[in-house]
């Protein structure tokens, strides 16, 4: 197990110094052959978006559902990228405006609130970040305030299904989740098990 995570620790500082800190940054963010395993495509028709609604993409990263969320809900919605990571923050504002997406606004959140607009937002997204979430139940409860009537909560993260995942602590078990919630005041309304490494819930309130 040292030697695999020595291996791991040379290629990513390998990677920094040819690809340059940023680039690595949203490399990790993203993940290793993403695309093969988040079937994303899948997600976002799992979600059952409507055009014109507003999302929320809470844990943004590098972008990698941020694009995806604002072709779902067109042009007369409206997708947060929301991180507290100022760096890449930044970036998916100024992919969003050489791309034209006009309907992707950047918000620097603070670890104990996303900082969402006051009209509300019909669905908060978060994928591979609800571990990141420190007090989590009190964090979900302040969110309320920023769901519109009938909003949601979709949240995906790492089961925990492989060592390799285990190792990091990079996981939320799905009954954690929905332990979680429940003490928030959510419940849970859909499941979804076609994600091979993660959990994928969706959350109203109660």
């Amino acid at each position: 197990m040292s030697h695999v995570i020595y291996r791991l620790l040379t290629v990513t500082l390998l990677l920094a110094i040819s690809a340059g800190c940023g680039d690595i940054k949203r490399s990790l963010y993203e993940g290793f052959q993403r695309d093969g395993w988040q079937q994303a495509e899948r997600v976002i028709l799992a979600l059952g978006i409507r055009s014109g609604e507003h999302i929320v993409d809470l844990g943004s990263g590098g972008g990698y559902f941020t694009f995806r969320l604002a072709d779902a809900t067109g042009a007369d919605g409206n997708v947060y990228a929301v991180d507290v990571d100022e760096e890449m923050v930044a970036y998916v504002d100024a992919k969003a405006q050489a791309d034209g997406y006009p309907s992707i606004t950047s918000v620097v959140a603070t670890n104990d609130d996303p900082l969402l607009p006051e009209q509300g937002v019909d669905l908060i997204f978060i994928c591979n970040t609800y571990h990141h979430v420190e007090n989590r139940v009190a964090y979900f409860e302040h969110a309320k305030q920023y769901l519109r009537p009938r909003g949601r909560v979709a949240i995906i993260d790492f089961e925990g299904r492989t060592w390799f995942q285990r190792l990091f602590g990079h996981i939320t078990p799905a009954a954690d989740i929905r332990s979680e919630m429940e003490a928030a005041g959510y419940r849970l309304v859909q499941e979804f098990d076609f994600l091979p490494k993660q959990n994928f819930q969706i959350f109203m309130v109660q």
